[in-house]
C-alpha cells in the first residue's frame, strides 16, 4: 500500500489543500491528512474545527484519514507506515522552503516527498490571506471548502 502523509496546520483548510489531497488520492492508495500540533502557535481555529473541516469535505472519500500529531513529521511517518510525504507547492518560495525541509527529511530517514503544484485557479491562496480576510470580514467563502465555516 502506497501511503502519503500530507501534514500542515491547516489553519483553514483551503481550496489549495483540498486541491493537494484530490489530487493525492489519485497517486496513493491512502492519503493522510496529519495535522501538526505545536503549543506554541496560536491557531485561528481549534484542533477540533479544523479537523472536523477536514473530514467533513473528504467524508465521501475512504482514501482520506484525518490525524494529529506531535513531534518530527518523519518520525509519525514511520509510526503509521507512510512512505511518501505530500506537499503542494504554489510559487519558488515554497520551492526553496519545502526543499530544504524535504532534504532534511531525506537525511532523517528514507522518507520521500513528493510535490504537486498547485492548481492556477488556487495557487494565490494561502491560510494566512483567509485568515486575514476572515479578521477584515471579508468574504472568504471562496477561498475554502463549504465545511468551512466561521461562527457568528
Amino acid at each position: 500500500m502506497k501511503r502519503a502523509l500530507f501534514p500542515g496546520s491547516f489553519d483553514p483548510l483551503t481550496l489549495g489543500h483540498v486541491d493537494i489531497i484530490t489530487r493525492g488520492v489519485t497517486l496513493f492508495d491512502e492519503v493522510i491528512v496529519a495535522i501538526g500540533v505545536n503549543a506554541d502557535k496560536k491557531y485561528m481555529f481549534s484542533l477540533d474545527d479544523r479537523k472536523r473541516f477536514i473530514e467533513e469535505t473528504f467524508k465521501d472519500e475512504p482514501k482520506v484519514k484525518v490525524v494529529t500529531y506531535k513531534g518530527l513529521t518523519v518520525d509519525f511517518c514511520h509510526e503509521i507506515g507512510a512512505e511518501f510525504i505530500l506537499r503542494g507547492l504554489r510559487n519558488p518560495a515554497d520551492f526553496e522552503f519545502e526543499k530544504a525541509i524535504a532534504h532534511t527529511n531525506r537525511h532523517l530517514s528514507t522518507i520521500e516527498t513528493v510535490f504537486l503544484l498547485t492548481a492556477a485557479r488556487t495557487s494565490f491562496i494561502a491560510s494566512s490571506i483567509v485568515r486575514d480576510v476572515i479578521r477584515n470580514n471579508g468574504d472568504y467563502t471562496k477561498l475554502v471548502p463549504d465545511s468551512v465555516r466561521v461562527k457568528p
